[in-house]
């Protein structure tokens, strides 16, 4: 299968800038996966298309503000520092630029934090250690910034509209983008009326916003991203595939955390799971536990529009995002949604 299936054209101006000013009030485009029909609709109206007795999953992974400006000890040379993932109390791999500024022992500082490149990895990226007085974590927050996909070039006036209102562990780069429509209140409509709701966490990684390099799609090698499985989730989802009830993804984010589990548990009998997963899914793969997602409008050639195109097939795929062009749906992160169901 090659790169270029997954190509669309998208007018610039429909690359969402900024979120809305009311989460559940985007645009919502159901596809049906079996006749590819599609139906346009607002988010806050997902309720009509939930049924008592569904699974709805979501990623609670917060986003932290990856984005630090250090400069070095000896010169004052600006160098930037991007948070990918903690290695060990104190250490973080990061990724760096210029990387010619940041080599083995240079020692740099964000105001009285003291930054160390430890180690130069394999994959370019840089193992630093920091250490202040007080809490780090704490101190990391407050000096970092934001990191928004490079597609959005407007400044975000609030954070807070870059995390879900779920969010609550830290960890993530990205937003777990599909849930940024949901609502307090919207929740609470869905859970009233009968849909049960639980929580995997997958820290999006850097690796979400590199591009797909090789024509035949089999030969891109997948980035790893941590999860956690909790047991009340692995309950809950166990009893409603043995009951046949639909287990609904909230995400790409979500669903990969539910498909690793289930090439894992594969008799269905799940358990609390943790640990690095590289699993990509593409046209041709067998979902285990996904049926419906909730999922927003994804790059051309990226592995989430691939993703999606294995759920519903790629040319549901294709023809529902040309119809989205067409009709001026946003895109992107801060843009409408789709339901796959």
């Amino acid at each position: 299968m090659k790169l270029s299936d997954f190509n669309y054209y998208l007018p610039e101006n429909l690359i969402a800038q900024s979120p809305y000013d009311k989460r559940d009030e985007c645009r919502l485009l159901i596809l049906d996966k079996v006749t590819g029909k599609t139906e346009d609709k607002y988010f806050y109206e997902i309720v009509d298309e939930l049924n008592a007795g569904d699974v709805l999953v979501l990623n609670d992974s917060r986003v932290i503000p990856a984005r630090l400006f250090a400069k070095r000890k000896d010169t004052g040379a600006d160098v930037e520092v991007f948070l990918i993932r903690p290695m060990s109390a104190g250490r973080w791999e990061c990724m760096v630029r210029p990387g010619k500024k940041a080599r083995t022992g240079r020692e740099l500082y964000i105001g009285d934090i003291s930054l160390k490149v430890e180690d130069e990895m394999e994959n370019g990226n840089r193992e630093i250690s920091f250490d202040c007085e007080g809490d780090l974590d704490e101190k990391l927050k407050s000096v970092g910034e934001m990191p928004l996909p490079p597609y959005i070039h407007e400044k975000l006036d609030d954070p807070e509209k870059y995390q879900t209102v779920y969010a609550k562990y830290d960890g993530s780069v990205a937003a777990p983008t599909a849930g940024l429509h949901f609502t307090e209140e919207l929740l609470s409509k869905i859970k009233d009326k009968g849909v049960e709701i639980c929580f995997v966490t997958l820290h999006v990684g850097i690796g979400t916003f590199r591009p797909v390099k090789t024509e035949n799609i089999l030969e891109h090698k997948m980035h790893e991203e941590y999860y956690i499985f909790p047991k009340d989730t692995a309950k809950k989802i166990e009893l409603a595939k043995k009951e046949g009830r639909r287990v609904v993804s909230v995400g790409t984010t979500a669903c990969r955390v539910l498909e690793t589990v289930g090439k894992k548990f594969q008799d269905l009998n799940f358990a609390y799971d943790c640990g690095l997963t590289d699993i990509f899914i593409y046209p041709g793969y067998d979902f285990r536990v996904v049926d419906a997602l909730i999922t927003n409008f994804h790059l051309p050639q990226s592995t989430l529009i691939m993703l999606v195109s294995a759920l519903a097939g790629r040319e549901n795929i294709m023809r529902a995002y040309n119809e989205a062009v067409e009709k001026k749906y946003r895109f992107f992160s801060f843009g409408d949604a789709m339901f796959i169901r």
